[in-house]
């Protein structure tokens, strides 16, 4: 392993780590060695390790294990999915993103609870709007909003397909911002809140379509331009 000089010491770490297991530096089922010995061996914060851990386990490669440590759990390679997905036209990304976002706010509509429903309100006052300029941060903050109503369906393969996928589901963020897409305003992102805390999964889903509307018809209009 080589340290690390990369801006993003997080993403590198990731990297760096993740191709180890692909070439079996550690076998399946192998424990990793601590957090200071891989901060030592990547020439990184031991916070640095920590969150590329986190990444790795939630792709899948690591199993975290309280109290014992941390152990290789596959050594597939987890990253040909998501790089076809990218491959993908825009309008199947935001289908595949209108899948989980709807079916999670259905499971969150069964499951919420008024601190659920008083974070997603504080989420979405700090979204705000892009119009100051920062894209790169109003992005971070609206993908903020939707992983917490991921979080609030409480089924951890949806969260953990989420975060998986969080790359591409900031770009589709993203690519509302331009002049193509329409971006859904604060109502449309209130009335999901709204039909969540109604309790009612039918309303729940039927606002994350509405939500999803505009987009999706933008994108079959310029499919046929």
């Amino acid at each position: 392993m080589f340290s690390l000089s990369k801006t993003n010491l997080a993403d590198t770490a990731v990297e760096a780590i993740r191709d180890e297991i692909l070439n079996r530096r550690w076998a399946v089922g192998e424990k990793l060695p601590n957090e200071a010995t891989l901060s030592a061996m990547l020439s990184v914060s031991r916070g640095t390790v920590r969150e590329a851990v986190r990444v790795l386990a939630s792709q899948g490669y690591l199993e975290t294990r309280q109290g014992s440590g941390t152990y290789v759990l596959s050594a597939a390679d987890s990253s040909r999915p998501l790089t076809m997905a990218r491959r993908a036209g825009l309008r199947d990304q935001f289908e595949a993103r209108l899948a989980l976002d709807a079916e999670a706010a259905r499971l969150a509509a069964l499951r919420q609870t008024p601190a659920v429903i008083a974070g997603l309100r504080t989420l979405l006052a700090e979204r705000g709007n892009h119009e100051d300029g920062d894209k790169a941060g109003f992005v971070i903050r609206d993908f903020a909003f939707h992983q917490a109503v991921i979080a609030a369906s409480q089924n951890s393969v949806l969260i953990c397909m989420y975060e998986f996928f969080s790359t591409l589901i900031s770009e589709t963020i993203e690519a509302t911002l331009g002049e193509e897409l329409p971006e859904p305003d604060m109502a449309a992102h209130a009335a999901i809140v709204d039909a969540i805390e109604s309790g009612d999964p039918a309303a729940a889903d039927a606002a994350v379509r509405r939500f999803m509307a505009p987009m999706l018809s933008a994108l079959d209009r310029l499919l046929l331009s």
